[in-house]
């Protein structure tokens, strides 16, 4: 591979300074209690359900991924855990005959049950079925948690546990979705069911 003439790496240190200031800056306690309500759902047998859109859509699907089958030590070990945002046929149904603005909350309505969680995935806390999803959740007593960069949108106030990461840039915001994901994995992986 020839070496492009006047390589710059500017772009990709201003990137890196933005996502490791947000790292040393970012207050972990509401990581922490994520993780511990997501063990009592492993513990107690209750289902996680993930949503999100575009990037986080897969990130959602990736962490559902983790929590299936990286925190298991043993098969069927892992957690009762689901993405609304992996089932192409169930979203495009939805979105063509009631809205796209239902399709997690129509998916939630008849999946999840009092004492499940909800983690929503979001950059701006602002897209309409983010909060229509939110909303089931309030009224089926579902627990939930929203994942928001920027402003933290509307869902900061509508979430029973926010964890907002200020910060204006989308690809950051969705990093950091995956970081926390991780972290809690590992954390799980660490302290599981048998101790």
């Amino acid at each position: 591979m020839t070496k492009p003439e006047n390589l710059s790496t500017a772009v990709y240190s201003a990137y890196a300074s933005r996502l490791q200031d947000l790292l040393g800056r970012t207050d972990w306690s509401g990581v922490a209690q994520l993780g511990h309500a997501m063990r009592e759902c492993w513990k107690n047998g209750r289902q996680v359900f993930f949503c999100g859109n575009g990037g986080s859509a897969g990130n959602a699907i990736h962490l559902a991924n983790d929590y299936l089958y990286g925190i298991a030590k043993r098969t069927g070990g892992g957690m009762r855990v689901s993405s609304l945002s992996a089932n192409a046929a169930v979203i495009t149904c939805l979105a063509n005959d009631i809205g796209y603005d239902s399709i997690y909350s129509e998916q939630l309505a008849v999946q999840a049950q009092a004492g499940d969680l909800l983690i929503v995935l979001s950059g701006s806390g602002n897209s309409p079925n983010i909060l229509k999803a939110l909303e089931q959740a309030k009224a089926m007593n579902v627990t939930s948690c929203a994942i928001l960069g920027y402003s933290g949108g509307k869902a900061k106030a509508m979430a029973d546990l926010p964890i907002h990461f200020a910060i204006d840039d989308m690809q950051i915001a969705e990093d950091m979705q995956l970081i926390l994901g991780h972290m809690i994995m590992q954390w799980l992986y660490e302290n599981p069911l048998e101790a």
